[in-house]
């Protein structure tokens, strides 16, 4: 297994990648499959756009050619937030998990934004009562600030979200 920056190369593979994530973890995300389905590909490839200077980046998870498991940043680009970044898209598939390779990925994300001239701070959002996410991202630091309620509908129900963020140290 390695964890590398996706390129627009591994873009088909991506949209594949979270197509299941969606599918398989509905409540995880803010998207829907059917919301990514239509998604024209240049949207997968700009997600995946390995300039120094994108305003986001997808690291992922390989097996071979294999794509495993994703987590992106988006940088923020105005002026007086650049010291920003947010952690979006965490998906790793079931049969890897438990092997600490979620660690690893974020830790790769986080690495990543480090790398980022400026950026200071990462944040991100988890839904409530997913609990397997939660642990991990304070496992890699993350602290909770705020919790968002009635931030999604789902099944005629509602859904919050956790908000958390941590400051990045000099590596």
């Amino acid at each position: 297994m390695t964890i590398q920056r996706l390129t627009p190369a591994h873009a088909s593979a991506y949209r594949s990648l979270m197509l299941e994530a969606y599918d398989t973890r509905p409540v995880a995300f803010g998207t829907t499959s059917h919301e990514a389905a239509g998604f024209p590909m240049s949207w997968w490839e700009t997600r995946t756009h390995d300039a120094p200077d994108s305003t986001c980046l997808v690291m992922g998870v390989l097996d071979g050619d294999a794509l495993m498991g994703a987590a992106g940043l988006l940088f923020e680009a105005r002026e007086r937030a650049c010291h920003r970044a947010t952690l979006f898209g965490m998906y790793l598939r079931p049969v890897l998990r438990g092997a600490g390779l979620g660690r690893m990925l974020v830790t790769a994300t986080l690495d990543a934004a480090r790398s980022r001239p400026g950026v200071r701070v990462v944040q991100l959002s988890a839904i409530e009562g997913n609990e397997g996410a939660l642990r991990l991202y304070e496992k890699c630091g993350f602290v909770r600030y705020g919790l968002e309620p009635m931030c999604f509908s789902s099944d005629g129900g509602w859904l919050s979200r956790v908000h958390m963020w941590r400051e990045l140290e000099a590596r």
